[in-house]
């Protein structure tokens, strides 16, 4: 994906980057130091959730997380991967049941991710690019054929440019993916996220729907 934001858009979320304060860890097993503490901060954006943020910073990320949440946004990724979908759950795009997972991500220098496909509860895996210009181009996801042998050696790597980004259903064997570890030169690698989980029951949906109330309260997974 390119150009996903207006220039005017896309400045105003670059100078409005939330204090890391903000952010909590998220300790996936490749972004954990040995200290404990993570290479990955998150932050929810969740509309409901900003309110923690200054009034300033507010007004910039409420349009967004709104549309990270929204069915607009949910059935064009649905229709532009019909096929697969439709292969994996055998039923139309639009009737798989879906929860969207939205968040704001500061990688620090040292994160990596090693070769994987996502796992089965995801079924759309979208990412958005927020680099303050084209130094960080290399720092970008890897795609891999396979997760091993030669399939993990063939790859595509995405570059890693300002108002850009990627977006893939979830294959148990195919949509494999990583992202080689950063360094100190590399800087701070700052990406947002939406991830649809598969909800294709009341008592899925259900289940994220309460997870998203905790986090209200304050209450923050560790992955």
């Amino acid at each position: 994906m390119e150009r996903v934001f207006e220039p005017e858009t896309y400045s105003a979320l670059l100078a409005g980057l939330p204090d890391r304060r903000f952010f909590h860890d998220l300790k996936h097993r490749d972004a954990v130091r040995k200290d404990g503490t993570s290479t990955r901060q998150r932050l929810y954006l969740y509309p409901e959730l900003l309110w923690r943020l200054p009034a300033d910073l507010r007004r910039v990320w409420l349009p967004v997380a709104r549309a990270l949440c929204s069915s607009e946004l949910e059935l064009a990724f649905k229709r532009k991967f019909r096929a697969v979908l439709e292969e994996r759950f055998g039923k139309p795009a639009e009737k798989i049941g879906v929860y969207p997972i939205p968040i704001l991500l500061r990688d620090q220098p040292g994160y990596k991710i090693s070769i994987h496909s996502d796992v089965a509860t995801k079924a759309i895996t979208v990412q958005y690019y927020l680099p303050k210009d084209e130094s960080q181009r290399h720092i970008g996801t890897i795609f891999h054929e396979s997760d091993q042998g030669a399939g993990a050696n063939k790859t595509t790597q995405m570059p890693f440019l300002p108002a850009s980004g990627y977006a893939f259903p979830v294959s148990l064997t195919k949509s494999w993916h990583s992202a080689a570890q950063t360094t100190k030169e590399d800087g701070e690698r700052v990406t947002m996220m939406v991830t649809y989980y598969v909800a294709d029951s009341p008592l899925t949906w259900l289940k994220y729907r309460l997870r998203r109330a905790l986090l209200w309260v304050g209450w923050h997974p560790e992955r």
